[in-house]
């Protein structure tokens, strides 16, 4: 009776693992990342099942958020312009076809006339974000992927219950992935004070229906549809008190003017999201102040996006640079695109330095970035360690024009199955602030050579090969 049912078991359990492995081929998904959980099923079968029930499953041609609902909600009143009348505007031929390119593949209006300042210091950040929220008449909107329970994130807390009881309208979304730490205390305080409080996309293990490796990994406030801020940073005391590797380096941009009506479509795409309430009412795009003469679009991308958004803003944006791209970011693993863009536009030319942390908050990941690095440096990257802290910042500035700021890092996991938004500005003003601020943090960090990174150690180059091999999954 025991072999009977040892051998029905194993029947069943194979059968699990070939429909799996079936499902995963027939989604057409990327060659590389199919590879990767197939080689996870072959090696590891029953923890690479659950993994794949709980993480793997493709949702994007899904569309989580369907186009109809954010149809509606880019219906609303905001003042973007008609990208045709920029062929007069001044901005560079090479631009015009990116503007043009990131309104065809994500719906990203355009906006002139923005005040922009630019953060980089935890301090300055959170003053800012906290002045701004403590000024506010109408309503806050916010989210982030991580709010930390710690001394910042209170701050905050008891902040939005004090403009909560003034009167003002309170909507906050957080990560459940990221906020894992947020406690019961947190939020129902929030809730108790009248704040609107939502999880976005509720953590859950129920195997074949869990949707967490698809993350909000957002950063934006709004307040009073007149002042808004996205970037990196997320709510926590690293970005000023550190933890153990450092101090956290980040980058945010605050934003007035008619910008900002960007940022409020997609924190209200992501509220009927996550509550199925369409806010169609004026008040919350009011009529922009006008300041200096630049150009701005909010770009989103992820599951409910038909394309991969961002990365080819991304991609373009690096072939049409003349002069130099400065690249920020936490977690180098580029696709193939990604890495050939970078890697063909060094060899035209085009000075491209790249910043990465020393070490990251994530071992792994910090393994298989250093796998990516031979190929850039054979093609003339220069690649600097930060060497003062964390380097979490996610900016790129291009030719003294363009600056790139948001949440997106260079790997797949943003590229693809994480909601992301990233500011793409178009300001002479802007992009020389990032290209001073990057300047200034080469003076904390350690260049790699192409020669020091062929003779480090075999057993080095073993271990990144293989933290490589899980890249499209990461």
């Amino acid at each position: 009776m025991n072999n009977v049912l040892e051998t029905i078991l194993i029947i069943f359990y194979v059968y699990l693992i070939l429909s799996a492995a079936s499902v995963i081929i027939l989604e057409n998904r990327n060659p590389l990342k199919s590879i990767a959980w197939l080689t996870v099923l072959i090696f590891v079968p029953f923890i690479g099942l659950i993994l794949y029930l709980i993480v793997g499953q493709d949702y994007r041609k899904r569309k989580m958020i369907s186009r109809k609902s954010i149809q509606r909600i880019s219906e609303r009143p905001c003042a973007s312009i008609d990208i045709k009348e920029l062929a007069n505007s001044g901005v560079e031929i090479k631009f015009l076809k990116l503007i043009k390119m990131l309104k065809n593949n994500s719906e990203a209006d355009a906006y002139t006339h923005n005040k922009i300042e630019v953060f980089a210091e935890g301090e300055n950040i959170f003053d800012s974000m906290f002045e701004a929220i403590r000024n506010a008449k109408d309503h806050i909107h916010m989210e982030f992927f991580i709010f930390e329970d710690d001394t910042i994130s209170n701050q905050l807390r008891e902040l939005l219950i004090e403009k909560s009881k003034e009167g003002v309208c309170v909507r906050m979304i957080y990560d459940s992935f990221g906020s894992l730490k947020l406690s019961r205390h947190y939020l129902r305080t929030l809730k108790e004070a009248g704040v609107d409080v939502k999880p976005f996309l509720p953590f859950s293990l129920r195997l074949g229906r869990s949707k967490v490796n698809y993350r909000n990994h957002r950063k934006l406030i709004v307040i009073d549809g007149k002042i808004g801020f996205t970037g990196g940073v997320n709510i926590g005391d690293r970005y000023i008190y550190g933890d153990e590797l450092g101090k956290w380096r980040d980058t945010v941009v605050r934003i007035e003017g008619a910008g900002v009506h960007g940022i409020q479509k997609l924190f209200l795409i992501d509220w009927y999201f996550v509550k199925k309430e369409l806010i169609s009412d004026e008040r919350y795009f009011p009529e922009p102040a006008k300041f200096d003469e630049n150009i701005m679009q909010m770009v989103a991308s992820g599951p409910d996006t038909d394309w991969k958004s961002i990365m080819h803003g991304i991609c373009s944006s690096i072939m049409a640079a003349k002069k130099y791209v400065f690249i920020h970011t936490p977690y180098f693993m580029p696709n193939e695109l990604v890495k050939g863009c970078i890697q063909m536009a060094a060899l035209s030319g085009t000075e491209i330095w790249l910043m990465i942390p020393e070490k990251s908050d994530v071992h792994f990941t910090d393994l298989s970035a250093s796998s990516f690095l031979g190929g850039v440096l054979e093609a003339g990257v220069r690649v600097f360690k930060y060497q003062a802290g964390m380097l979490h910042s996610k900016a790129i500035v291009i030719d003294d024009f363009l600056s790139i700021v948001g949440s997106a890092n260079i790997d797949e996991r943003s590229f693809d199955m994480h909601f992301e938004a990233n500011a793409f500005i178009y300001d002479e003003k802007t992009a020389l602030r990032l290209k001073q601020l990057f300047l200034d943090d080469v003076e904390h960090c350690k260049e790699i050579t192409l020669e020091e990174w062929n003779n480090r150690p075999k057993i080095q180059k073993m271990k990144e090969s293989f933290a490589r091999l899980f890249s499209p999954l990461m």
